[in-house]
């Protein structure tokens, strides 16, 4: 009997699966936005938003974490230079699912996931570039 398990199996390995969700997150990191099935987007989410909350501590032990669950160093960096920063004063929620279109292959109903702040996160970046091209 599976009372009290929550898990989704995406029809896959244990191993599979923990790295496919592990990439999904990494990849929402680095590029703020992913397109996904509904069902993944709601386990990502999961994910993305833990990180959030141990990257919220800011210290050694926490970026130690991070890394050891993401599959980038540049997505370590950017949760904590970027995104932590503008989901300060959230006490959760840092992520939103809208709903798109039902995939026309299985039906399969895809979403978008993205950060909450994500105009913030993408007003910051041309700043940043900004300021490089200015040393230069």
């Amino acid at each position: 009997m599976r009372h009290q398990r929550v898990v989704k199996k995406f029809g896959r390995s244990k191993e599979h699966r923990d790295m496919m969700m592990r990439n999904m997150v990494t990849n929402l990191i680095l590029a703020e936005t992913i397109k996904t099935t509904l069902p993944k987007a709601k386990e990502a989410r999961k994910l993305a938003e833990k990180l959030v909350t141990i990257a919220r501590k800011g210290d050694l032990a926490a970026r130690r974490l991070a890394s050891a669950r993401l599959t980038q160093p540049k997505a370590v960096k950017k949760l904590f230079d970027k995104i932590v920063p503008a989901l300060e004063g959230r006490n959760g929620g840092y992520t939103r699912i809208l709903k798109l279109f039902t995939r026309k292959g299985d039906a399969a109903k895809m979403v978008l996931l993205q950060w909450v702040c994500v105009e913030e996160i993408k007003d910051e970046a041309p700043a940043a570039d900004e300021k490089a091209a200015e040393a230069k």
